[in-house]
């Protein structure tokens, strides 16, 4: 498999992964589709294409489509295999991503972005020329990724049983992608049909070898603990440890050095750490990299200077660095979150997974024995999880709906799948698409959802230009929408309109990319007629300034993210979240924002505006016309019922006014609500009432059956039973104060059985004792309780017994002056063992009344001994 005569065959020879290349053609010759199993390095982006395509080893000419997770990958991988043939990308050997394509008629090799392919397979679903579809990195869980597999089975399945399907995975993790590709592709043969779960089973997995390099593991953690991540926040602390760990690295160990970060924003804080090394060259790799720096990474150093190379997780396996000998690992990544309560998309800071870890620590042992500086205790690594999680699981599924819904299966319930997208998020992502225009009720894509998905935008974003281009002209609109599909940097600020003023004039990498987007955009929107504008609009654009345009494009976009003022910094935007602006923003006295990126930190009940624009109650109007109500609310609020009409953009109050005769349910049901937040208490309670409440509260404890529950909680739940006829007349908080609760509560006796009639006799009222007194019972503590002079208990023998004889009373016998002086549930024990001791107590205390040396004998009497 050689090349004869180019210099290159050797690098060819060298790749691991030829020993694995005779299986793959067999499985694919058997049975159409595979998975390959290759660590980084080996050689499954570059030398399977080229092998796959009869570029190498002399095969048949195939024409071979590479899908890569990202766009720096694309032309890496692209411009790796034109070296290896010795040619320049555009040529054989092309690639196409978002805003930049080399590739041309005579192009056999294309890589292109899984973005990419899915847009090509919405626009002619069979792939007419293609043999073989690469799906490279398929182990990263990309939902685009996901999407483009279960839609290229599709086309097997049912349009192109000769097409050959590749996921090609870094990690031994394969056995859910064969089972996928087993159960949803086909045999590949003349007349194939759907495999299903026949004798076939899971589609062949073909493993290559690694590079048999060890690599060391050394322990980093910090010597004193760091904040774990909450959204994109990482402790300073763990950063400023990173930095301390390369400059010991670079001490210890021979070689360039490759550190992982989760981010740009971490990547250019460690730079800045590092500023002022001598002996190595500090670069950094992420997707914004300038392409001449992602270049001079990739190829490599010419032996002089070592390098520090600052990457994000894109270097775990989509690309290779070579003359890394050392790994130092953050152990972080980040991962798509969307809060679907508050609308909020963004990515979040998570621990990186054990296999993650491996691929990173593999870096460090491609070319030579190696070192991984992991900056985390040992003892943590086995609680990190296994694999990260599918992108499906957690993102924003409103551009996948729309994927699937053009695609004819609404709720991808008949896409092959290894991970099914959740109801709820499908559900939130649906009524998006449905307020947008996207789809219409049954969930099938328009004609306006159909354009929307092949601008390759979010399809906010996509609303934003289709409709904003009419309102602004397709440039200014395509030149907003393109700040706000890639996030301008920070030090652009949180301005959207001054952000554009500054993109126009930059000539920073941001600002290059800024202009490629915005011109494919514009030509994206003036191709297929979308930017015409009648008359009057035309004659509106030049009376729009740029904070005009960029507001009605950010509410365009994020209709429920429109905000009104109610603070120094303070906003709420219409989805009911409370937004503030950082310290010294340029946007706090606007009366109206539309916040275009925001994200909310986990101790925080508020967002933090990233970029916003100035806007009017017009344009949020207009925009968020999908979330206007107007209507009569009659709530509890403030502690009595409140009733209004009010005009609303989804939280945001626009107008009300009093209502001057609510609807009698609705203040039914506001009365209710007050009863729920503040309790019983809002009714008249009298000590009768309360007393009432009490008893029956004890009969239920005691005897259930037909005696209810008299609970705060149970009450409230039959309030129809009890406080039915009461609540259909009361207006407020002041006619429910006025309601007597005893006379309401007697309704819940079981009259209908007989027993309320018992209930005097089952949990009486009051008590006759010996002298004659007629003392009431305490059914307010666990136990009821007869209080009562030990005088009038003279010559009782056993307490009384109440609830049919069931529970006896707990007696508190006083002393003259009404205080306790003891205390039992057995009369006859306490005469005659403890009666002795408060005679000797009290007697002395209280001479007039009497204390008889036998009390079980003696007149009951609750009078002195003079007035006896």
């Amino acid at each position: 498999m050689t090349i004869p005569g180019d210099p290159r065959a050797e690098a060819l020879d060298r790749l691991p992964v030829r020993e694995a290349v005779p299986a793959l053609l067999r499985a694919l010759e058997d049975r159409g589709v595979a998975v390959l199993c290759a660590p980084p390095g080996t050689g499954k982006t570059t030398l399977v294409p080229l092998v796959l395509a009869g570029l190498v080893g002399g095969g048949p000419v195939r024409r071979v489509l590479v899908a890569e997770p990202r766009r720096i990958a694309a032309r890496a991988a692209a411009r790796r295999m034109a070296w290896l043939l010795g040619e320049r990308p555009g040529g054989k050997i092309g690639f196409t991503v978002r805003g930049e394509r080399q590739a041309g008629r005579g192009t056999v090799v294309e890589v292109v972005t899984t973005g990419v392919l899915l847009q090509r397979l919405q626009r002619d679903q069979e792939l007419p020329g293609v043999d073989v579809v690469v799906l490279d990195e398929c182990h990263e869980r990309h939902l685009d990724a996901d999407t483009a597999a279960a839609f290229l089975l599709d086309v097997r399945a049912a349009l192109r049983p000769d097409l050959r399907l590749i996921a090609a995975s870094a990690t031994t993790d394969a056995e859910g992608w064969a089972r996928l590709l087993g159960d949803g592709g086909t045999d590949g043969g003349e007349g194939a049909t759907d495999c299903g779960d026949g004798p076939e089973g899971p589609a062949p997995v073909v493993s290559a070898p690694g590079v048999s390099h060890p690599v060391e593991v050394v322990w980093a953690p910090p010597e004193r603990p760091v904040r774990p991540p909450h959204g994109m926040r990482v402790d300073p602390a763990l950063l400023d440890h990173v930095a301390a760990v390369v400059r010991r690295a670079l001490r210890e160990r021979e070689g360039d050095v490759l550190c992982f970060l989760p981010g740009v924003g971490e990547i250019a804080r460690v730079a800045g750490k590092l500023g002022g090394l001598a002996e190595a060259e500090v670069l950094q790799v992420h997707g914004r990299a300038p392409a001449a720096v992602q270049e001079a990474v990739l190829a490599g150093t010419d032996g002089g200077r070592r390098r520090v190379v600052l990457a994000t997780s894109v270097a775990e396996s989509s690309l290779t660095v070579p003359g890394v000998r050392i790994v130092v690992d953050c152990g972080l990544a980040r991962e798509p979150r969307m809060d679907h309560a508050r609308g909020l998309s963004a990515l979040t800071t998570v621990r990186a997974s054990r296999a993650a870890a491996r691929q990173r620590a593999g870096r460090a042992g491609r070319e030579a024995p190696g070192v991984v500086y992991r900056c985390w205790p040992e003892a943590e690594d086995a609680r990190l999880p296994r694999f990260p999680s599918p992108e499906i699981a957690g993102a924003d599924l409103t551009a996948f709906a729309l994927q699937t819904a053009c695609w004819g299966d609404p709720d991808a319930s008949g896409l092959a799948l290894l991970d099914p997208p959740p109801t709820g998020a499908m559900t939130a992502a649906r009524e998006t698409l449905t307020a947008i225009g996207a789809v219409d009720a049954a969930g099938r894509a328009t004609e306006r959802g159909t354009r929307m998905a092949r601008l390759g935008l979010h399809p906010r974003l996509a609303r934003a230009l289709i409709d904003g281009a009419k309102e602004v002209g397709a440039r200014r609109a395509a030149e907003v929408v393109a700040l706000l599909s890639e996030e301008p940097p920070r030090e652009y600020g949180d301005d959207l309109a001054a952000a554009w003023r500054t993109a126009r004039h930059g000539g920073d990498p941001y600002a290059v990319r800024w202009r490629q987007e915005a011109r494919r955009l514009e030509q994206a929107l003036t191709g297929a007629g979308d930017a015409r504008p009648d008359g009057a609009r035309g004659a509106q654009r030049a009376a729009r300034g740029d904070d005009a345009v960029a507001g009605l494009l950010a509410a365009l976009a994020f209709p429920e993210r429109v905000a009104r003022r109610r603070g120094d910094r303070a906003y709420l935007m219409a989805a009911g979240t409370g937004a503030e602006l950082g310290d010294g923003s340029r946007l706090g006295g606007s009366p109206w924002l539309a916040v275009a990126v925001a994200d909310r930190p986990v101790t925080s009940a508020s967002a933090r505006v990233r970029l916003a624009a100035v806007t009017d109650e017009d344009t949020a109007r207009a925009a968020a016309a999908a979330l206007a109500s107007e209507g009569a609310e009659v709530r509890w609020a403030e502690g009595d019922v409140v009733a209004r009409r009010v005009a609303r953009l989804g939280a945001i109050e626009l107008v009300s006014r009093p209502l001057a005769k609510p609807d009698p349910e609705l203040v039914r049901q506001a009365l209710l609500e007050g009863l729920r937040r503040e309790g019983t208490g809002l009714l008249r309670w009298s000590a009768q009432a309360t007393a009432v409440r009490q008893r029956m509260a004890f009969l239920h404890q005691e005897l259930g059956g037909a005696w209810p529950d008299v609970s705060d909680a149970a009450l409230l739940d039959r309030t129809d039973d009890w406080l039915g006829t009461e609540l259909a007349r009361a207006r407020g908080r002041a006619d429910l104060g006025r309601v007597d609760a005893g006379q309401a509560l007697a309704r819940l006796m079981p009259w209908a059985t007989g027993e309320a009639a018992r209930f005097e006799e089952l949990a009486p009222e009051r008590i006759e004792v010996p002298s004659g007194s007629r003392v009431r019972v305490d059914y307010g503590a666990d136990r009821p309780v007869l209080a009562v002079k030990l005088q009038e208990l003279f010559g009782w023998q056993e307490a009384p017994r109440i609830a049919g004889g069931r529970v006896p009373l707990l007696v508190h016998l006083l002393s003259p002056a009404g205080r306790p002086a003891a205390v039992t549930a057995d009369l006859a024990s306490f005469w005659k063992d403890g009666y002795r001791s408060v005679r000797a107590e009290l007697r002395g205390r209280y001479p007039k009344h009497p204390w008889p040396e036998d009390p079980a004998t003696a007149e009951p009497t609750r009078r002195t001994n003079t007035r006896r």
